[in-house]
């Protein structure tokens, strides 16, 4: 590795062991003062293991990191921050009932007097004084439970950046934030870069890699694979090395015939949310439904499925008007669902594989008052096989499995209802590409039995690559109905920002 003086952070040999499976081995990696270094790599290649062992969550068994010129030595979260390396959680770490300035100074508290007294006006003050800074208009007064998930990230943000950091990772930092909060987060890593800040950046967005990556390392199964810098990558060159196969076709084309009308809405409204949405999606049909943080997407979404009540409009399935006022109602008229948070309302993280897919459907494997066992892990066991769930045994909790796997088990609990709309709020959100491809094989797969798919999605090129036709929203209305060949990324964007 080298060790000359432009270099803040140098790593060479690190590897971690976990039950006699190698988590990391013999991994390298070297980041210049001032630079985005994106880490790259599929859910399991070792990249969280590798950022734990950085800042201090986890020991190595063997290797080396040199730090600001320094060997680290210490595997003391606290000792670390204080040498100034800052890590942003893609899961958001915050104390809810305390504001957004006690977050952001957390575990760094200041007294004002003889007694002891927290400083708090001070400390609010120099939180309001950063937030500014930031270009944000976060009261920093304002409890965090009372924030956006969106907000409480860029106030992850600012704690890092407030820890006068040399070194910030940021693990999937845009997960919850719109296109205008991505613009103002790459506005600050720039502000940060040009200070001389390094940010080791992770992310399964592939356009964000490309926008701001000055160089790329690659792990693939614990290994390192490769380091260049971000200009001699293009995206299938990069799925290539990271998934160690190539990728013919990231989104499969849906060649299956339009069916008959499965769903249709008018005028469907709800006030504060959507109003006057109309549309209509067939069997053997995928309807993107796009537009920008609250467009409205997901609220229309919650109300087909009856989590939130309707004020007007209706819902008809195959020609018949229906009355959805709960999800057992949407069920029984064949709508399946799943949620764009499925770590949240998705499954039951210390539950087993079997018994999350059999979950929704334990009606029809009851004999009187006991569930048929027998019959259960026969059924999740096909279900395993069919939508290809890797995972050591139905009998695994699902709380260890990849993010993408643990996507395939929200799929199969819906697919077992038997529905003939599934409606995909966000359907690859955190999960890798390699397991990205494979959803969307699996999308292809319903369509061609005859299932009609609504598809939400933040990624144009999913929506575009996926869709047979895009409905376009912008602040609760709709502003466009495209087909395939109307429907690219520009045209979307044009749609989604009308006002």
């Amino acid at each position: 590795m080298p060790a000359n003086q432009d270099y803040i952070l140098s790593v060479s040999g690190l590897t971690k062991t976990f039950s006699g499976v190698k988590a990391l081995d013999n991994v390298q990696l070297a980041v210049k003062k001032g630079e985005v270094h994106a880490l790259m790599g599929e859910n399991g290649a070792g990249k969280s293991t590798f950022m734990k062992l950085l800042i201090g969550l986890l020991t190595p068994d063997a290797g080396d990191i040199i730090f600001d010129g320094k060997p680290l030595k210490t595997s003391n979260v606290r000792e670390i921050l204080k040498q100034g390396m800052s890590m942003i959680h893609q899961e958001i770490l915050v104390v809810p009932e305390l504001t957004v300035a006690q977050n952001i100074f957390l575990g760094r508290e200041t007294g004002n007097s003889l007694f002891g007294w927290l400083d708090d006006r001070n400390r609010t003050k120099q939180a309001d004084e950063l937030l500014k800074q930031m270009g944000l208009t976060i009261r920093p007064t304002a409890k965090m439970k009372y924030l956006s998930v969106a907000e409480m990230q860029m106030v992850e943000i600012a704690k890092a950046i407030s820890n006068d950091a040399k070194v910030i990772i940021m693990d999937e930092p845009t997960s919850a934030l719109s296109d205008k909060e991505v613009a103002t987060l790459f506005r600050i890593i720039g502000d940060l870069t040009k200070k001389g800040v390094a940010i080791i950046y992770i992310s399964h967005k592939m356009d964000e890699i490309f926008a701001i990556a000055d160089t790329i390392t690659v792990l693939r199964d614990g290994k390192y694979i490769v380091t260049k810098p971000a200009s001699e990558f293009d995206a299938n060159t990069l799925i290539t090395l990271m998934v160690g196969r190539e990728i013919d076709t990231l989104f499969p084309i849906n060649l299956s015939p339009k069916g008959p009308e499965i769903l249709s809405v008018k005028n469907l409204s709800t006030s504060g949310k959507f109003s006057d949405i109309n549309f209509a999606v067939h069997a053997g049909e995928v309807l993107g439904i796009a537009g920008l943080m609250g467009a409205g997407r997901t609220e229309i979404a919650r109300a087909i499925f009856g989590l939130d009540r309707i004020g007007r409009g209706e819902i008809r399935i195959k020609g018949k008007k229906v009355n959805i006022k709960s999800p057992h109602d949407a069920i029984q008229h064949g709508i399946g669902y799943v949620s764009e948070d499925r770590k949240k309302w998705g499954f039951i993280p210390r539950l087993s594989v079997r018994h999350n897919i059999t979950l929704a459907s334990l009606s029809t494997l009851a004999r009187g008052l006991f569930i048929q066992s027998e019959r259960e892990a026969e059924i999740a066991t096909t279900m395993m096989a069919d939508l290809k769930i890797k995972a050591s045994s139905p009998n695994q909790q699902v709380i260890y499995l990849s993010g993408g796997n643990q996507q395939k088990v929200v799929i199969a609990r819906v697919l077992l209802s038997k529905p003939a709309l599934v409606i995909l709020d966000e359907p690859t959100r955190g999960i890798d590409v390699g397991a990205k491809a494979e959803i969307y094989r699996l999308i292809n797969q319903l369509t061609t039995t005859g299932i009609a798919v609504i598809m939400i999605s933040s990624e144009l090129p999913e929506i575009v690559g996926m869709s047979d036709r895009v409905l376009v929203l912008s602040k609760g209305k709709q502003t466009a109905m495209l087909s395939r060949t109307e429907a690219t990324q520009e045209t979307i964007m044009h749609y989604a920002m009308q006002s």
